[in-house]
């Protein structure tokens, strides 16, 4: 797919599992499970997917989330069914490497959008994924990452992000503006504060990051959302609004975390949203 300046690619970092009551809040297991199975824990199959935008006529290669990384120990990999880490791997099907990364733009900084921003270095020590990125984030929720309230703190970990703390690499943005050329944000509240969603538009076509306000293609369904929302019924109308925005310009859905729809237009179906047609990045 093409955009302006940008040629897009999905990037499949990997794949991990959550609770599927968690994932779908009130919506009752016999209705979820028919597009999301469980396993014996309750955890359902997700990805962790981010996108990739090469303006080769600007020298630019951005990405927006970076996955779970490989920092983490045994026993949380185990918790949530972490598989291994594939962004070099998914990087090097574009000719291309951390070093190469210009640009990163972070959504919010919950471990499984950020995780990969830093890693251990041969000593042990935190170091930058990508030394020669700059790190656009909302302002907002980098204060919020850094003392979130009680329903989200296990979802912030510091040793993703703190050492951008200071670090003239970290860009941050108050609101919707346009941060790269072409790339928009949109603001939503209702996940967690500041979350932030990438709409890259050259005034025809247009592609809108998800993020977790519609994690999985499941979840157009304006009332399914997730127990993990500090505030569900702001994401709910946060969710209408931009749908609609999106039915009416036909814009492309990025889904971080479906395993099986990276992306998809969608209509009204009477009654709610639903799948149009899904779309290959």
């Amino acid at each position: 797919m093409k955009i302006g300046p940008y040629s897009l690619h999905s990037l499949e970092f990997g794949t991990f599992g959550l609770d599927g009551g968690a994932m779908f809040g009130i919506v009752p297991k016999v209705l979820w499970q028919k597009e999301n199975p469980a396993d014996d824990e309750n955890r359902i199959h997700m990805a962790t997917r981010g996108l990739l935008l090469k303006d080769e006529a600007g020298k630019r290669n951005i990405i927006v989330d970076c996955g779970l990384g490989d920092k983490d120990d045994a026993k949380f990999k185990d918790r949530f069914k972490i598989a291994p880490y594939a962004l070099d791997t998914e990087l090097r099907r574009h000719g291309l490497g951390p070093d190469d990364i210009t640009d990163v733009i972070a959504t919010h900084f919950h471990f499984d959008h950020m995780g990969g921003l830093t890693k251990l270095d041969d000593q042990g020590k935190l170091t930058a994924r990508f030394p020669n990125a700059k790190l656009w984030a909302q302002r907002r929720n980098w204060a919020h990452a850094w003392k979130p309230n009680e329903k989200d703190r296990a979802s912030y970990l510091l040793d993703n992000f703190s050492i951008y703390e200071g670090d003239s690499r970290l860009n941050l943005v108050d609101g919707e503006e346009e941060i790269l050329p072409g790339i928009f944000t949109r603001i939503t509240e209702g996940h967690t504060i500041g979350m932030q969603h990438p709409l890259i538009s050259d005034g025809t076509r247009s592609l809108l990051y998800c993020a977790d306000i519609v994690p999985m293609s499941a979840h157009v369904r304006t009332a399914w959302v997730m127990g993990y929302d500090c505030f569900p019924l702001t994401t709910i109308e946060e969710k209408k609004k931009l749908l609609k925005e999106a039915v009416e310009k036909e814009t492309v859905l990025f889904f971080e975390h479906c395993p099986y729809t990276p992306g998809a237009r969608i209509e009204w179906g009477g009654k709610d949203f639903k799948i149009k047609e899904r779309v290959a990045l």
